[in-house]
């Protein structure tokens, strides 16, 4: 990626903004928070969830990719094969391995100013494994750079998902959720 997404705030989800991750997912949300990271366009690509959905349900991965070209260029990642080097890279790489348990223990910790879920994974397949890029990738966008070194590395291998504009149609044009990207 030649230009990184900027951080942005957390932010209340807007009227715009449910209808954007409508689109982007094809369902309405459950247990939507709040923005956790803003596209470059002005919609949101990364969503906070309650740690429990509304029916009660544990539900531990707070920082959920709602981004359809984002999603699809990590999946070509995973496809590829990112993962299983990084897992071998955990493996014998002691500081890496370090960073991402600290990035584990961020993500709890976050999680648990919401509301504790003890005996709950954190998301991902931290603190040791890499099983989801999707969702380090999530962290990496909303808790911003130097949080989640796994979740970096894949960031800084996508391309520009934004450059060719909103990934959904008909909702937030022009950063009218009220939060454009920053």
């Amino acid at each position: 990626m030649d230009t990184p997404p900027p951080t942005t705030e957390h932010t209340e989800p807007t009227e715009a903004d449910v209808i954007a991750f409508e689109q982007q997912l094809g369902r309405p949300p459950r247990g939507l928070r709040a923005i956790a990271h803003r596209c470059p366009c002005g919609r949101p690509d990364v969503v906070e969830t309650a740690p429990r959905l509304p029916d009660g349900t544990p539900f531990p991965t707070l920082y959920y990719l709602t981004c359809p070209r984002a999603a699809s260029a990590i999946g070509t990642l995973e496809a590829e094969g990112v993962m299983k080097e990084m897992q071998a890279r955990l493996a014998t790489d002691p500081e890496l391995a370090a960073a991402y348990r600290a990035a584990h223990e961020d993500y709890i910790a976050r999680r648990d100013a919401v509301e504790v879920l003890r005996g709950f994974p954190s998301a991902g397949g931290m603190p040791d494994r890499v099983k989801c890029l999707h969702v380090l990738v999530g962290h990496s966008l909303a808790a911003g750079p130097g949080v989640n070194p796994l979740g970096d590395e894949a960031l800084a291998m996508l391309p520009e998902w934004w450059r060719k504009g909103p990934c959904v149609s008909g909702c937030a044009e022009d950063g009218e959720s009220g939060e454009g990207a920053r």
